[in-house]
């Protein structure tokens, strides 16, 4: 027999600030940016909280007349879910839970989520698992509090403190024991690396969704996981391939990048984006009909400048040109970035120009050597 069943979405509220450093238009970016990520981690964005507040307050990150206004619309609508753009601190979360009494996510959180969901591979699970231990321990107090007492004083005071720095050694156990999983298992990679012989090194980078599984499914016939969702892709996958009868290369496909994007997941995740960095050139490739298309290019940019990656070649590809609305409005934009190439991945059918660029970067790698063979060997 076979159970059909409805998928729930969780009903969600998220919440933003508006600053010096962060304009409204800036802020409606990042919001569609994470309402989308609550809809790949099963939830559904009811309402968009905004607040203007030059710098967040460090008990409740937004006022408390704006928290009063969420409260009461999450006890109206039957919320069970509130996602704040921003890292919260493990106070400021604690606090707005009490007011709120209900669920208090930040960015890193829903981020964390969706990867714990996405992780195939041991190496990656092991990865996801690190970066929540990491998150959670300065938050256990939290877990705690019904085994705290209110008042203080004599015969007072509970086991609360001795269960948080139990809970807390064992957390700190865990987080040594993955660590050092996570050297082992990165020996192994750089083995394997050592495998692939003396053939170049390619990496498909770019902004999380943008076509890079797509890419390397049909070059390749890797058979990637590749859906119209964040973080589709969180483990590494090369193959070789082949460029005519001469030239082959290993061609990876790299876990999506994102804005906001916490400097602690970059190094939890390191090792997975260190193809990267092992890599002879890169192949960036751009979601061409995305409205802020610059921002995610300097997105993309700033975190391989944090992998030291910059200063590789690279290949532009903008894909989904298809969807694209004034083509020469866009062209005026990225003309900066080359060597380029404007295709649709998923619908052009002559993939002949994106073999003809690499093998025009690949030139730059090779060498003409001579050789004098005496008569008397020939």
């Amino acid at each position: 027999m076979i159970d059909n069943k409805l998928t729930t979405f969780e009903r969600t509220i998220l919440v933003g600030i508006i600053n010096s450093n962060q304009s409204e238009d800036k802020l409606n970016e990042y919001l569609a940016e994470l309402n989308f990520l609550t809809y790949t981690a099963g939830g559904k964005v009811i309402k968009q909280f905004k607040q203007k507040i030059d710098v967040p307050n460090t008990k409740t990150f937004i006022g408390s007349g704006k928290l009063i206004e969420i409260k009461k619309y999450t006890l109206g609508n039957e919320i069970s879910c509130v996602i704040f753009d921003d890292e919260l601190t493990p106070t400021q979360q604690r606090n707005i839970e009490e007011i709120l009494k209900c669920k208090i996510m930040d960015r890193t959180a829903l981020i964390l989520d969706i990867f714990s969901q996405r992780a195939r591979s041991s190496y990656s699970r092991t990865q996801v698992e690190l970066a929540q231990y990491e998150y959670l321990l300065p938050r256990l107090k939290g877990l705690w509090t019904h085994l705290e007492r209110q008042k203080g004083g004599i015969g007072m005071r509970g086991p609360g403190e001795t269960e948080i720095e139990t809970d807390r050694r064992i957390v700190r156990n865990k987080i040594s024991l993955l660590k050092n999983k996570i050297k082992l298992i990165d020996k192994q990679m750089k083995t394997q690396r050592g495998n692939r012989g003396r053939l170049i090194r390619v990496s498909i980078v770019g902004y999380t969704n943008v076509g890079k599984s797509t890419l390397m499914n049909r070059i390749t016939n890797a058979d990637v996981l590749a859906e119209n969702q964040l973080f589709a892709t969180l483990d590494p996958t090369s193959r070789q391939f082949k460029l005519g009868r001469s030239n082959s290369i290993i061609l990876t496909d790299t876990v999506g990048f994102i804005q906001k994007l916490p400097t602690h997941l970059i190094k939890a995740f390191y090792s997975t984006l260190e193809e990267v960095t092992v890599s002879d050139f890169l192949i960036h490739v751009v979601d061409a009909s995305h409205p802020n298309l610059c921002n995610i290019i300097e997105t993309s940019n700033n975190i391989i400048t944090q992998l030291g990656a910059h200063e590789k070649p690279m290949i532009y590809i903008f894909n989904k040109w298809d969807k694209v609305a004034k083509p020469n409005t866009i062209k005026e934009q990225i003309k900066a970035f080359c060597p380029q190439l404007c295709i649709s991945i998923k619908n052009n059918q002559d993939l002949s120009n994106i073999y003809d660029i690499i093998i025009d970067v690949l030139a730059k790698f090779k060498k003409t050597m001579s050789f004098f063979i005496p008569y008397n060997r020939m």
